[in-house]
């Protein structure tokens, strides 16, 4: 049968699909898309359709930049990779999309774990290796369909003291859906970033991002308080299998008195009785990887007993050569000032 590719309009179709696919996470959710309509972006929402069965979609945001315009597609396309002609149709569509918006290139950081054969499949695409990464390329994620005896087996000691320790400080843990609530994350996220030496996101376009998953109860704001002051907060979205610590802030008081570690085990229960099976602790950094500036943050997600995942790189499919290569100088300098 003829493949078309065309616009999804119907949410609940590209829901079902999207979630029906065990590797898919919230980067490919329509709420997503909504995000950064919400935030003034364009964006694209394609399907490639086999009569009237959707066999594949990528969802896309138009994203505009002085040393170009590109289209931007995170998490995605969700297709089976085996089937090459969905694939194709998929890659020929991004190049057409990506011509009708006056993209210079097309960005691609695939579901797909990264393999010789799956890097030689992006090769034979004709994408190329992009010198700027999208999303989280390495992470850390935690099977939670085991019993909690066993996930709390398999963590560091360090870690199960932590949780002994919260535990008898009485530490309580809130939870919300209330976009209001980002204000303080906001805050404290500030102070966070000034002692670990990274920049912060805006407050509206973190509230933004919140209200697009919480409409649907798929984002919470968990918050470990001790005697009414706020130790810790994690912003988790829980899309299809996957749980996701989105974000995480912490107050000088809660390293001290081990809020954190508590947000987390309360988010597995939550995620384990919605039926996810999958809790992503998001980026980490090498193990040797010891001057990077989220090593402590990734010894401490490994400390959960983590199983490590990296996916394929970010990819460009290059629309105008000439523009691209100005992209390429700027983005190869940008990364390695800043050491990611």
């Amino acid at each position: 049968m003829k493949l078309e590719v065309r616009d999804v309009l119907d949410q609940k179709e590209w829901d079902i699909f999207v979630t029906s696919h065990e590797e898919a996470n919230f980067l490919h959710a329509w709420q997503w898309g909504e995000f950064h309509i919400a935030r003034g972006k364009k964006i694209v929402r394609r399907g490639v359709y086999s009569g009237d069965t959707l066999e594949g979609v990528y969802e896309g945001v138009v994203e505009t930049a002085r040393r170009g315009t590109h289209l931007s597609i995170a998490g995605g396309p969700i297709v089976d990779w085996k089937k090459q002609k969905l694939v194709k149709a998929l890659r020929d569509d991004m190049i057409s999309q990506g011509k009708a918006h006056g993209c210079v290139f097309v960005r691609v950081r695939p579901q797909l774990e990264r393999s010789e054969k799956s890097l030689a499949l992006f090769k034979k695409l004709g994408f190329k290796k992009a010198p700027m990464y999208l999303s989280v390329e390495h992470a850390g994620v935690l099977d939670i369909t085991q019993p909690e005896e066993e996930i709390l087996k398999g963590m560091r000691q360090r870690l199960r003291r932590a949780l002994r320790k919260a535990e008898k400080n009485n530490i309580s843990v809130e939870t919300s859906t209330n976009p209001s609530d980002i204000a303080m994350f906001y805050k404290i996220q500030l102070e966070t970033a000034g002692r670990h030496q990274f920049v912060a996101f805006g407050e509206e376009f973190l509230k933004k991002q919140f209200a697009a998953f919480a409409k649907t109860g798929n984002a919470i704001l968990y918050t470990a308080r001790y005697e009414g002051q706020i130790l810790a907060q994690n912003f988790m979205i829980f899309y299809g299998n996957e749980a996701s610590y989105h974000y995480g802030v912490s107050t000088e008081l809660g390293t001290k008195l081990s809020g954190a570690p508590l947000l987390h085990m309360q988010a597995m229960r939550d995620a384990r009785e919605r039926g996810i099976g999958r809790y992503n602790f998001w980026g980490i950094v090498e193990e040797d990887d010891v001057k990077h500036r989220f090593y402590g943050v990734s010894v401490f997600k490994r400390g959960f007993g983590v199983q490590e995942l990296k996916y394929v790189p970010a990819h460009d499919l290059i629309i105008k050569p000439i523009q691209y290569s100005v992209t390429k100088t700027i983005e190869t300098t940008r990364r390695k000032v800043r050491r990611v």
